[in-house]
């Protein structure tokens, strides 16, 4: 991908599967970002339901179940990316993730219907919830941003510029809640510091806290 954003901002692409309540923290940060550094958010899905596919006999029954669940809003997702453009994935996001997580509406398909209409997308891309016609399409979203970031790690992934100017990719940063103004720029700060880093791979501790939803 070009390393050159809209009118010369730094490029960060995420990707984000949305009913991961820690891609949620994660992206809400990406936005305070955007208020206060020269950055633009690219935007691209990843699948919890892909990305387990091939665990599902090692998970607890009900995470199974979960996962079952997973794959219609992010086919809605990509289906909307597909038919309308890249340019819709913020802010579908952004009205998905608002029900799912801030409100706890859950994952209802008059919830995703709600927020297609938000956003100005047909209703009808509902019924793509239980289609597997853009799949493939899926698929290839996820593995570009696996294939950044390398195996056993989950959602959210951001890839940012690294010393070389090629991106670097992570998993994370896992945080709660989102940072904002000034505690959003020094994570942001940090992350391209870490990222200019050869050889640097991790930091991590137990979470002790769940997210934090405004």
């Amino acid at each position: 991908m070009s390393q050159n954003g809209k009118r010369g901002k730094t490029p960060v692409d995420f990707w984000f599967d949305p009913l991961c309540p820690w891609a949620w923290m994660t992206s809400r940060w990406m936005l305070e970002v955007e208020k206060v550094r020269d950055v633009e958010v690219r935007w691209h899905v990843m699948s919890l339901a892909v990305l387990n596919e091939d665990k599902l006999d090692e998970l607890p029954e009900q995470y199974r179940e979960g996962l079952k669940q997973a794959w219609g809003p992010v086919r809605v997702v990509i289906a909307a990316q597909q038919k309308h453009g890249d340019e819709i994935l913020g802010d579908l996001y952004t009205a998905l993730g608002t029900r799912f997580h801030n409100r706890g509406e859950g994952n209802t398909r008059e919830g995703i219907v709600a927020a297609l209409e938000e956003v100005g997308l047909p209703a009808e891309l509902i019924e793509y919830a239980d289609s597997d016609t853009y799949d493939t399409e899926l698929r290839a979203s996820h593995k570009e941003g696996i294939d950044k970031v390398g195996q056993e790690v989950g959602t959210p992934v951001i890839a940012v510029p690294g010393a070389d100017g090629e991106q670097i990719a992570f998993f994370g940063p896992v945080v709660t809640p989102a940072p904002k103004g000034e505690e959003a720029a020094k994570l942001w700060d940090g992350t391209l510091m870490v990222a200019s880093i050869p050889g640097f791979y991790e930091i991590k501790r137990t979470r002790t806290q769940g997210p934090i939803f405004d």
